[in-house]
């Protein structure tokens, strides 16, 4: 006979996990959205959010490391309670290649890009059910994996007035990563979502100074394996930099709300809905590698205020530089 204390973990606790162009993984514990986690990665965009490049071929480098934890209970009926206490890290690598075409859509440069993550996630879930019956049972389980996300593609339009710039960024998670059903970590999502955000960036080259906002709303799609069904998130970033030549040192931050709640036959426990907001500061240096400008970019933040999801502390560590730039618009 399966453990009971065991499968409620399992169905109730999560890890960590995810991907994203512009963006790599959101981190989550197990009361709001499926694993506790969004195809979105929180703290993606920062400085420049909204600025597009010239036209020509682009590649970078999101490594992503996120440790966290998660606690509560919820009461059933027949005076039933269930604690959970979720503990997780995670590492990630998501390499994204960016094309900007030449010529203008609707007035503004186009763009296309994909990526396809690789990460390790560990997690452990401690349970204890509590019944008038039949007493206290408790349990623990843990779960570690290393393996390919879903890949994601994703299209953008930017536009430029003065010193503003922004964008409009559609992403698509394609559901064919690795996937274990009834594992407690996952970097693949096992379903179909889309995200639409938008960016936007003042920018005054002469006082080095750059104020950046990023918005956006995740749709999700049910997962077959599961029958999970994640409602729809919002997603919230800004960050205000200030540049000393090749160096620039600043402010970041996030804010996610789930605005509607889980549903479909796998979610069990109820339609939670999650939120948490972060605050962080972030470096940046900008150098040659050869005769090619390469940006090297640090991001930390931490987690408050979380509600039915995880709390904890990420870091970015990104690089990017031009494969290939139109000679006909010079850098």
């Amino acid at each position: 006979m399966r453990d009971s204390s065991s499968f409620i973990a399992r169905r109730a606790a999560a890890a960590i996990a995810g991907a994203v162009l512009g963006g790599a993984v959101v981190s989550g514990s197990a009361d709001a959205a499926e694993n506790g986690a969004g195809i979105y990665l929180l703290g993606a965009h920062g400085p420049l959010a909204g600025l597009t490049p010239p036209p020509g071929l682009y590649l970078q480098n999101d490594v992503w490391i996120y440790s966290g934890s998660a606690g509560g209970s919820k009461e059933f009926v027949l005076g039933r309670t269930l604690a959970l206490g979720v503990k997780g890290e995670g590492q990630l690598e998501a390499p994204t290649v960016l094309w900007i075409a030449p010529g203008k859509v609707l007035g503004g440069s186009f763009g296309f890009g994909a990526v396809w993550p690789i990460g390790r996630l560990y997690a452990n879930a401690e349970t204890s059910l509590t019944s008038p019956i039949f007493g206290t049972r408790s349990g623990f389980i843990s779960d570690e994996t290393s393996a390919y996300g879903d890949p994601l593609l994703t299209g953008l339009l930017g536009w430029s007035s003065g010193k503003f710039h922004w964008q409009a960024v559609a992403l698509v998670n394609i559901p064919i990563g690795d996937y274990r059903k009834d594992a407690l970590a996952n970097v693949a999502f096992h379903r179909w979502a889309g995200d639409l955000t938008g960016t936007v960036t003042w920018l005054d080259p002469e006082l080095g100074l750059d104020l950046s906002a990023a918005a956006g709303f995740t749709f999700n799609g049910e997962n077959p394996e599961t029958d999970y069904w994640t409602g729809t998130e919002f997603h919230l970033e800004w960050a205000a930099s200030k540049s000393f030549g090749n160096f620039s040192i600043g402010m970041v931050g996030y804010h996610y709300r789930q605005v509607t709640g889980d549903g479909g036959p796998g979610a069990t426990l109820g339609d939670f809905e999650g939120q948490v907001t972060a605050l962080g500061g972030t470096v940046a240096y900008n150098f040659n590698l050869g005769d090619r400008p390469l940006t090297a970019r640090l991001k930390v933040y931490r987690e408050f205020a979380a509600e039915n999801r995880m709390e904890g502390t990420s870091a970015f560590i990104t690089l990017s530089l031009p494969l290939r730039v139109d000679a006909s618009h010079p850098e």
